[in-house]
């Protein structure tokens, strides 16, 4: 009895997750007219249809001036970033995280410290002067910047000083530069080849940042509507949608209802599900690193 109640529990909570989620995919399929009547059945899986994905998938496509064109602009917007961001994050962090775990030098209490203060702060509250900044470059409207500042992610350098803390011996470390090797050279030939979960750690989590990022892109791209991102691009759908905004969707050749904007956020969240399932391996065993020396 004890074990088919936790087995009963365990599925009743799963069931509170899935369900939202199977009706939201699902509506992704359906057609506006049935939404609106409340037909098709449980969960609308009755009036699923690929004619209707395609149908919004138009309608989506169509969104913008001159034709639309502006969903996949932004959806190819948010992976350059996402890319480039983490690209410079592991550039940055790894080294950051080899310096404060295996270097001894002044000062370096203090840059941990920096470093977990950074990682808690919250980034509404650097918004504004990172917006103050790119200003006074006349960058605003621009994706370089934003790239860049993607590019500094203190939890990453947080993972990289745990890894090398727990899973690079000081022994190994002092033997290395015993015959020779600088910190260079300990660290490309040395810390990089057993740092292949720490390094798909930090990819993963900065990516999924990057992407999901919200308040940065919409202080610094706003100005320019092909520079925005998804993640900035769906709060546009939905303010264009009769649904939210009738005044506004009227004056657009395209229609955007609960399917559409059902299908545009699935759709952004395909390259997260990607990036997911691609990285799961190194994730699962980067879960314990640094958990058993020896």
């Amino acid at each position: 009895m004890g074990r088919i109640s936790r087995v009963t529990v365990m599925l009743a909570v799963a069931a509170m997750f899935v369900i939202p989620i199977v009706g939201f995919i699902a509506m992704a399929f359906r057609d506006q007219n049935n939404v609106a009547a409340g037909t098709d059945g449980f969960l609308g899986l009755g009036g699923l249809s690929w004619d209707h994905a395609v149908y919004s998938w138009s309608q989506i496509t169509g969104f913008g001036p001159s034709g639309g064109g502006l969903f996949q602009r932004w959806i190819g917007n948010s992976l350059i970033l996402a890319v480039s961001g983490g690209i410079l994050a592991l550039a940055a962090a790894l080294p950051a995280g080899y310096a404060l775990a295996r270097l001894r030098f002044r000062w370096r209490k203090t840059w941990l410290f920096a470093t977990l203060l950074a990682m808690v702060m919250p980034n509404t509250v650097l918004v504004i002067p990172l917006f103050l900044e790119v200003n006074a470059i006349g960058a605003v409207g621009q994706l370089w910047p934003v790239a860049v500042i993607m590019g500094f992610f203190p939890f990453g350098v947080y993972l990289s000083y745990i890894h090398f803390m727990t899973t690079m011996p000081p022994e190994l470390v002092e033997a290395a530069r015993i015959d020779g090797l600088g910190e260079l050279a300990i660290f490309f030939k040395i810390g990089l080849p057993i740092s292949k979960q720490a390094i798909a750690l930090v990819a993963f989590f900065s990516f999924v940042a990057n992407w999901t990022n919200f308040f940065l892109p919409l202080a610094l791209l706003t100005s320019n509507q092909q520079n925005k991102t998804i993640s900035i691009g769906i709060q546009e759908l939905i303010g264009a949608s009769p649904l939210f905004n009738a005044t506004v969707a009227a004056g657009l050749d395209v229609k955007l209802y609960m399917p559409q904007l059902a299908l545009a956020t699935v759709i952004s969240m395909i390259p997260l599900l990607i990036v997911f399932v691609g990285a799961q391996r190194f994730l699962v065993r980067g879960q314990t690193v640094g958990a058993v020396k020896g």
